[in-house]
């Protein structure tokens, strides 16, 4: 070959080449940026829906299957969907062509959730619309468990303590806490007392309403 015949004519110019190729390419290792966690753009939508105190199938069928159907014939460069229903809450990933115009999907994407919470079932969290990358996955995760307190108490704590306490690290990104049990509060009504007394279920949450009052009693410190 002639290569090789031209490094026997002249063997120093080919050995220069190499040592310059070694001391460029230390050159370039050493001053090339890293990024340990870069900003790959990767077209995918993901959908949060919230629906305390139903089941994932439940949510699956009244929400989710309804949410991808939607998306696949209103929104453009929809190539394909993923959802994942737990107790309360399922995700809906929506995965776009590779050259979608990603701005376009998401306001696309935003729209329809909002319409499509106007036939959700009543009580259904308005939707949390976010873009996927590659480096909003998570690093850490923690799972929180105790003896004594009950769950409401540890979702308490995580959600208003420990949530708070690491969204102040620069950089950090924290959702909401997942599982768990929410506060709330249950009234059982008796039917026939209501109509002994000549009153509604509506007079009964009114009446509620009007007590869960937060009034001004002082300054503490």
């Amino acid at each position: 070959m002639w290569i090789v015949r031209v490094a026997l004519q002249r063997p120093y110019t080919f050995i220069m080449l190499a040592v310059l190729i070694v001391l460029m390419g230390g050159y370039a290792i050493l001053n090339t940026a890293t990024d340990i966690f870069a900003n790959i753009k990767i077209p995918i939508a993901a959908v949060i829906w919230r629906y305390n105190g139903i089941l994932p199938e439940e949510i699956a069928n009244r929400i989710v299957l309804f949410s991808e159907r939607v998306a696949q014939t209103t929104v453009n460069d929809v190539e394909h969907t993923e959802s994942h229903s737990v107790n309360g809450t399922a995700v809906v990933k929506y995965f776009f062509q590779p050259d979608a115009d990603r701005d376009l999907s998401m306001s696309q994407i935003t729209a329809v959730s909002q319409v499509q919470l106007a036939y959700s079932p009543p009580g259904t969290t308005p939707p949390f619309v976010l873009s996927y990358s590659a480096s909003s996955v998570p690093i850490l995760q923690l799972a929180l468990s105790s003896d004594t307190l009950p769950e409401s108490q540890i979702y308490d704590l995580s959600n208003t303590i420990l949530r708070t306490q690491l969204a102040t690290i620069a950089g950090a990104s924290i959702p909401y806490p997942f599982g768990g049990k929410q506060r709330q509060v249950q009234v059982d009504l008796d039917l026939q007392a209501l109509r002994a007394h000549g009153l509604s279920g509506n007079d009964v949450v009114a009446a509620i309403g009007a007590q869960n009052l937060i009034l001004p009693a002082g300054t503490q410190k």
